[in-house]
């Protein structure tokens, strides 16, 4: 009898918090980033990069209430190598339950000459000197070489050894600009192992980004060739192209575990909600071909697929739609369902919310379920997010009425009110959603570009769910808001007011 191979466990690394929210229109409040580290937490993530504390007050405040809120997972803050943000670091996550610090200096000849203007030996002392004072405050360092894989391999090796004998406990190696290709990163990595003599005292990371889709396969190789520890983030966000994709990395190595000698602890039946959280609560649209995630990803319409399917379903999927928390469409509440039958379905949904957010949501689920003869799980998910998971808001939609046809001009009347005055208004349009933003423009004032608009059925039907998300920039800044509702004007408008509250907290016009 063969004895099945114990497997590596691979630790993840969560940054969606972090470098995830760097992705342009995707930042997140306190109070938002607070949601998506609790459902981390599910996921079962061994580290919360919870952000870079000493780059704006909201970061430290948001990674400061992370790490006293959220237990199970490490939490951890980025720090440049420079004692001030080590300190900043330091204090935010100092109540966690497990903290860590992680540091970082480039090493490559481009880095270090044009950015940091510094010499081979000023980076190799900073680096020192960063992880020296990192572990005055906590065992759990982090260093990162940033653009490790344009790097020279003698220095490169030379700083990791000195990064370890200072007290760094994890070495990353990033991709930081998606230039390695699968297979020589996975030769970086065995290098790395071959060549510094003090490399088992030291969890290898990596973290690889986007740039020509190779991300998630940089990943796999280094795990191949020796790393225990993979960076990324929910549905791969990120600066420019994105990180490695956290679901495409773990389903990966589930589904051929044995091919790697490698697993991961992650609660893989948390994925999908989390994927459409961060969705949500940032604006970042997942694409319908996206692995794992994507409304295709589980879809057949060929006839051969379709066949095989009903007579075995390995036929044509590798895994079930169900081991990553998507289930089939089904009726789970109606109009004549009470308050107690709608907090039970949020709990088994594994929603966790206050008294007041459970009265909140049933309201507007009592709405909805008066007109839809259905109500799916997906639409109380987007009721939640609707409802619960917004900025507390500076313009609020009181009232809309839109009239359009064929034989008449669009024309919109919409009511908001700001800042506790109600404030009417009409306007015309080429289309009822045109004549709406019209009229919101011009009851706010603002000065913001439509820079774009998309719309998305979250059910099946006429009466479905649809969510709109918009991108908005001005002076500047660039945000995305999204709103749902069976009416696609309303969800218009929603997702537009939602954009103009996020600019309006961004310019600090509103305390949150």
């Amino acid at each position: 009898m063969s004895l099945r191979r114990i497997l590596r466990r691979i630790k993840i690394f969560d940054t969606t918090l972090r470098d995830g929210e760097q992705c342009p229109g995707a930042s997140m409040n306190k109070e938002e980033k607070l949601t998506v580290a609790r459902q981390l937490a599910k996921l079962n993530v061994d580290i919360i990069e919870a952000g870079f504390p000493i780059a704006s007050e909201d970061d430290f405040e948001g990674v400061k209430l992370i790490a006293q809120e959220v237990k199970g997972s490490v939490i951890a803050g980025l720090a440049r190598a420079r004692k001030e943000d080590i300190e900043r670091a330091a204090d935010a996550v100092s109540s966690a339950e497990r903290s860590r610090i992680h540091t970082f200096i480039a090493t490559s000849e481009i880095h270090m000459l044009r950015k940091l203007k510094m010499s081979r030996e000023e980076v190799l002392e900073a680096a020192v000197a960063a992880v020296k004072i990192a572990r005055q405050f906590t065992d759990d360092v982090e260093f990162s070489a940033e653009d490790a894989s344009r790097s020279d391999m003698d220095f490169l090796c030379t700083v990791i050894e000195a990064a370890i004998k200072a007290g760094a406990a994890t070495i990353n190696i990033p991709d930081t600009v998606g230039y390695a290709l699968p297979a020589e990163f996975g030769e970086l990595i065995s290098q790395i192992i071959n060549k510094v003599p003090n490399i088992d005292k030291a969890v290898i990371s990596v973290h690889c980004h986007n740039d020509l889709g190779l991300a998630v396969a940089n990943s796999l190789s280094a795990v191949l060739a020796g790393a225990g520890q993979v960076e990324c983030t929910i549905n791969g966000i990120g600066e420019r192209a994105g990180n490695a994709s956290l679901e495409e990395v773990v389903m990966a190595l589930k589904t051929r575990g044995q091919f790697f000698n490698a697993d991961t602890n992650i609660n893989t039946h948390e994925i999908y909600k989390a994927s459409r959280m961060v969705s949500t609560i940032t604006g970042m649209v997942v694409q319908p071909n996206k692995a794992i995630v994507g409304a295709n990803a589980f879809a057949h319409e060929a006839g051969i697929h379709q066949d095989g399917l009903l007579k075995d379903k390995r036929t044509y999927e590798i895994m079930t739609p169900e081991s990553v928390g998507i289930s089939t469409h089904k009726l789970v509440l109606g109009k004549h369902s009470g308050r107690h039958a709608f907090k039970n379905k949020l709990s088994e949904m594994g929603f966790s919310l206050t008294d007041e957010e459970i009265n909140k949501a049933f309201e507007r689920f009592k709405r909805v379920a008066d007109q839809k003869k259905e109500v799916f799980e997906e639409d109380i998910d987007a009721i939640v997010t609707d409802e619960i998971y917004r900025i507390p808001e500076r313009y609020v939609l009181k009232h809309i009425y839109v009239e359009s046809g064929s034989d008449t001009t669009p024309t919109a009347t919409v009511e908001l009110e700001i800042e506790g005055t109600s404030i009417k208004n009409v306007s015309a349009g080429d289309g009822p959603v045109d004549a709406t933003y019209r009229t919101i423009k011009t009851i706010t004032e603002t000065a913001s570009h439509l820079l774009s608009y998309e719309v998305k059925a979250i059910t099946g039907g006429t009466d479905a769910f649809g969510e709109v998300t918009v991108r908005l920039e001005e002076g500047g800044r660039t945000v995305v808001g999204q709103g749902a509702d069976t009416d696609i004007i309303v969800a218009s408008a929603k997702a537009y007011l939602n954009a103009l509250n996020r600019l309006a907290y961004k310019k600090g016009g509103v305390k949150y």
